[in-house]
């Protein structure tokens, strides 16, 4: 089931990210997110028209997946910049796909013209989930993270939204 998130599923969000934080290259986070501050992040993006949603499976939050504004200069209004993690051991099954579409097909009623995803490479499996549904990369910035002592290259991808009516 893919429904909207609320802040009180902040907890189980953010025990299905920090993993991510604290063994990945995946984010660029340092540090673990709390309750809280993934609570207020959840509000930050709802409050501004954007969707996050979680995919559940027995009452437990196994993906989520948001779009935020990308910059905040005016003219980046329409872009919005997409994210997704799934529960570490979650992938291979479609749950991706699944809620990547959601999104999307939500994006398509907000004035989103444009979604752009980061990617750190190499990640096949987030390169392949996100040509699966339609975007396509369009640069490489080469070294311009670092975390645990290397450095990491971040693979821009673009996909137009389009818009019913």
């Amino acid at each position: 089931m893919i429904r909207d998130a609320s802040p009180a599923d902040a907890d189980a969000i953010a025990a299905l990210y920090n993993p991510y934080v604290r063994e990945t290259v995946i984010t660029f986070e340092y540090d673990e997110v709390s309750v809280e501050d993934m609570g207020a992040r959840i509000l930050k993006v709802q409050e501004q028209g954007l969707p996050w949603l979680v995919s559940v499976e027995a009452d437990a939050v196994v993906g989520f997946a948001y779009a935020a504004p990308y910059r905040p200069r005016a003219a980046y209004l329409h872009s919005v910049e997409t994210t997704i993690y799934l529960a570490q051991g979650q992938s291979g099954r479609g749950l991706g796909r699944a809620l990547y579409d959601e999104l999307l097909t939500r994006l398509e009623a907000t004035p989103a013209h444009t979604a752009l995803s980061l990617v750190a490479v190499p990640n096949d499996a987030s390169m392949g989930l996100h040509q699966a549904v339609g975007f396509r990369e369009v640069g490489v910035l080469r070294e311009v993270g670092r975390k645990f002592d290397r450095w990491i290259d971040v693979a821009y991808l673009q996909r137009d939204i389009h818009h019913s009516a």
